[in-house]
């Protein structure tokens, strides 16, 4: 279609400007679903790295993060007594506020029970705690106060000593640290207390079976942890997603207005030679064909321009600020594109009316 890249063509300015609106339009649409999948991600990043397939948490409590738990005592043996365990790790978790330089900084404690896995699942640095004085320590929030390992950290009026980073365990929200289970029932003054119990169960037990055994037991909640999981997605994540999602809805409207804009502008400047087209028998279509052509180049350039971007942005924002995630899936691509293509196929929609109203022989009397 050489009119179509002549018309685009002849000011390249504007049509910079026109890929250029689209490329930063596709860009924030990428980022802000890429940080929408990272919030998912690390809303469950304990769940989705700890052990097992079912949690027993207090009874009515469905949430991990969103809800305090508190087991009936005992009850991690009569949880192990149930036909099917394999293995249990019970942990004790709090939400603690802690003073880093002056600065208020909420995080999440784990006290889980030393040889078992359901404490940190990658260590950047360091080693796992050996006394009750000692923790592993966010690698990303230890890295915005200045803290080392050797360092020590007041937590409820006691002082532990970082001998480990975890990396993985940090969000925009919160961090997670770790400390053997004895301190954390020190630190609150509840010996032998339990909040969760994660368990694996036998290959040959029927995973409703083993939920309906669990609870018959008094004062728990068992649930698996992908139930857990999309509970503590629901009650965070629903907060922001709404917001993101329209804010990613107003980026398509505003990269569609700009390439129907510039290709509207086009289409009324060569009204001339679109008569001269239909005066010696071009049809509609093939006139539809040319704006559609001059939309789906602009789109498509601005499209590709956009996910580059959207790369380096997303790469430099986790530099600077790591307790952000940015997650972009293959998926994201396949988005991008059928961005760009309804942008281009709603902006052609008012140029194509122009040139189908266009009549030849008006055309020639201007």
């Amino acid at each position: 279609m050489s009119l179509a890249r002549r018309n685009l063509l002849k000011d390249k300015t504007r049509m910079a400007l026109c890929v250029g609106g689209v490329a930063l339009a596709v860009m924030l649409i990428l980022v802000l679903n890429g940080f929408l999948a990272g919030m998912y991600s690390q809303i469950t990043s304990y769940l989705d790295n700890s052990p097992g397939s079912v949690v027993v948490a207090q009874e009515d409590v469905v949430n991990l993060l969103g809800a305090t738990s508190l087991l009936p005592v005992g009850m991690i043996q009569k949880v192990e007594d149930v036909g099917g365990v394999r293995e249990a790790y019970p942990i004790l978790s709090q939400f603690v506020i802690l003073d880093l330089h002056g600065k208020k900084q909420p995080a999440y404690m784990v006290g889980y029970v030393p040889g078992q896995s359901s404490g940190p699942w990658e260590l950047l640095a360091g080693r796992r705690p050996e006394t009750e004085q000692e923790m592993v320590f966010d690698r990303v929030l230890a890295s915005r106060h200045g803290l080392e390992i050797g360092d020590t950290v007041e937590v409820l009026g006691k002082d532990f000593s970082i001998v480990g980073l975890s990396n993985g365990t940090t969000s925009w929200m919160t961090s997670f640290f770790f400390v053997r289970k004895s301190a954390a029932e020190d630190l609150l003054l509840m010996p032998g207390a339990t909040s969760f119990i994660l368990l694996t169960k036998t290959d040959d037990e029927d995973l409703d079976d083993f939920l309906r055994q669990l609870n018959y037991l008094d004062g728990i909640n068992a649930l698996t942890k992908k139930e857990m999981a999309a509970n503590d997605l629901k009650l965070f994540a629903k907060v922001f997603s709404a917001p993101l999602k329209l804010m990613v809805g107003i980026a398509f409207l505003v990269g569609t207005m700009i390439v129907g804009l510039v290709i509207y502008t086009i289409t009324v400047e060569r009204q001339r030679e679109y008569g001269v087209l239909k005066a010696i028998g071009a049809s509609n279509s093939v006139l539809y064909k040319v704006v559609l052509t001059q939309a789906l180049a602009a789109a498509s350039l601005g499209t590709i321009t956009g996910v580059l971007m959207a790369y380096g942005v997303s790469q430099w924002i986790m530099g600077v600020r790591p307790q952000f995630l940015i997650v972009f899936d293959p998926s994201d691509v396949g988005l991008a594109l059928l961005a760009g293509l309804g942008m281009a196929l709603v902006a052609a929609f008012f140029p194509a009316r122009v040139v189908a109203g266009l009549a030849p022989a008006e055309v020639f009397r201007k």
